[in-house]
């Protein structure tokens, strides 16, 4: 089949889908595209690489830094919509504040940060950009019915990337392949940047389509249902596919654990004791964390040795080591994604290849921000959590996709980095900031997706 005539099928198949969706949620807001075009560019390229062309080893981060004309014109639109949308709804910003502290603190300490970043005006936009994540996502959450908002975003967003990663691996090889400039061996991207974010764009779909057709399944005898879940596996498929040419063993890992969490949320125990579920997850998390830390015991090591892959991680170990031997200050670091510009970047490559991310999220918070900035973002994730608690004791559909993007969030972490900016940052963000005065009912669960809370640092669910 011709490229061009493959890309036009794929277009169709586009329109397709988001015109005769079956899952098509009525009264969403047309103003949901804001997010579903930020979403896109976070999951895929940046707008100057489609117009690039083949994005190359490190080309992403040098463009972030430097900046570009389009790209910040294209941001800037964005965020201009999304802070008008909110606007014109009236949003609430005061009991925003009030009822997500922990995130509040973050950001709020992530900004003053700028002071004492050695390169504070490209800390600041940095600092901005990462704003416009935050307002696109309360444009979802603030929609007059948020739950249908949240699924209707991220089935648009597979929608657009899925498929179109197949083409562009099928058809457009030039585009959709990257390649190790010291060996040479080459390796599937598809629509983004890197294997590893092919990898993350399929642990983003897979959750989502497999999350969505196990909330279905109860339904499953009524016609509309029968063809939602077959446009499910029909999707789930295309990104097992897609994972499998990716390669990404992190990706892959998370997922299964990721969907055996759903499962686990939906099953018949879990549903008489809810509790069992979420004790048992952070158990888990502190038995791992005592294993690795107290006893020495290299966890990571040996499921990587397990899955065919190389012990030290694919070097990620070394480094480890040598970013933390950098001149960094402990308590409070060296500012907002301040860590990786000017003369550290090029020693820290000198020392170990051309590489721009510690491949660790905590150490990456740690680097910027120090103990203060780790110590905040952990804060944020153990209340995050127990919002999400409250979601599956209150048996919402939302509760199980929550906590599996969450663990898979700690997890995805202790070897990637995607604690800002990332594909699977955002997907869990919005799952778990609160927005005010917002409750619907979806119609497969019949529990409130919006709790009163029993204290501001703990949230409430959307």
């Amino acid at each position: 089949m011709p490229p061009s005539l493959a890309l036009l099928l794929w277009f169709i198949l586009l329109l397709a889908l988001l015109r005769f969706d079956p899952a098509k949620e009525p009264g969403t807001s047309l103003a949901l595209w804001v997010p579903v075009i930020w979403f896109f560019i976070v999951g895929s390229r940046l707008p100057s690489q489609w117009l690039g062309g083949q994005p190359q080893l490190g080309e992403a981060a040098e463009a972030l830094q430097q900046g570009n004309t389009l790209d910040r014109s294209i941001y800037s639109l964005l965020i201009v919509l999304a802070f008008g949308i909110l606007i014109s709804r009236s949003f609430e910003w005061g009991k925003l504040f009030a009822l997500n502290v922990a995130l509040m603190a973050f950001l709020s300490f992530a900004l003053l940060s700028v002071l004492w970043s050695d390169f504070p005006f490209v800390a600041f936009k940095r600092w901005f950009r990462d704003l416009g994540t935050y307002l696109v996502i309360l444009v979802a959450l603030s929609d007059p019915r948020p739950f249908g908002a949240v699924r209707t975003l991220l089935r648009r967003l597979c929608f657009l990337l899925i498929p179109l990663c197949i083409v562009l691996i099928k058809y457009y090889p030039e585009m959709a392949k990257d390649y190790n400039p010291w060996t040479g061996q080459a390796y599937f991207i598809g629509a983004t940047t890197s294997k590893n974010m092919l990898g993350v764009l399929c642990l983003v779909s897979g959750l989502f389509f497999f999350w969505d057709t196990f909330t279905r399944w109860g339904d499953r005898k009524e016609r509309r249902t029968r063809w939602i879940i077959l446009v499910n596996v029909a999707l789930f498929a295309m990104t097992l596919w897609l994972l499998n040419m990716a390669d990404s063993a992190t990706s892959r890992v998370c997922l299964a654990l990721g969907c055996m969490l759903i499962a686990a949320a939906h099953s018949k125990t879990v549903k008489r004791h809810p509790a069992l579920l979420t004790v048992l997850t952070p158990v888990g998390i502190c038995l791992y964390l005592l294993l690795e830390l107290g006893f020495g015991i290299d966890i990571i090591a040996a499921l990587a040795e397990a899955v065919g892959r190389d012990p030290t991680l694919t070097g990620r170990t070394d480094i480890w080591t040598v970013v933390l031997s950098t001149n960094t200050n402990p308590l409070v670091g060296t500012g907002y994604e301040s860590f990786w510009l000017g003369p550290r970047l090029r020693w820290v490559q000198e020392q170990s290849g051309g590489i721009n991310e510690a491949h660790n999220g905590y150490l990456e918070v740690y680097l910027n921000l120090g103990l203060i900035g780790l110590f905040l973002i952990v804060g944020f994730l153990i209340a995050s959590y127990r919002t999400i608690c409250r979601r599956v004791r209150a048996f919402s559909s939302l509760g199980s996709l929550s906590l599996a993007l969450w663990t898979v969030l700690i997890f995805y972490n202790v070897t990637e980095s995607a604690l800002r900016g990332h594909l699977m940052w955002v997907a869990f963000l919005l799952g778990v900031i609160a927005v005010p005065g917002r409750s619907e009912r979806s119609p497969t669960e019949g529990a409130l997706l919006e709790e009163p809370p029993s204290k501001v640092w703990e949230g409430v669910t959307v």
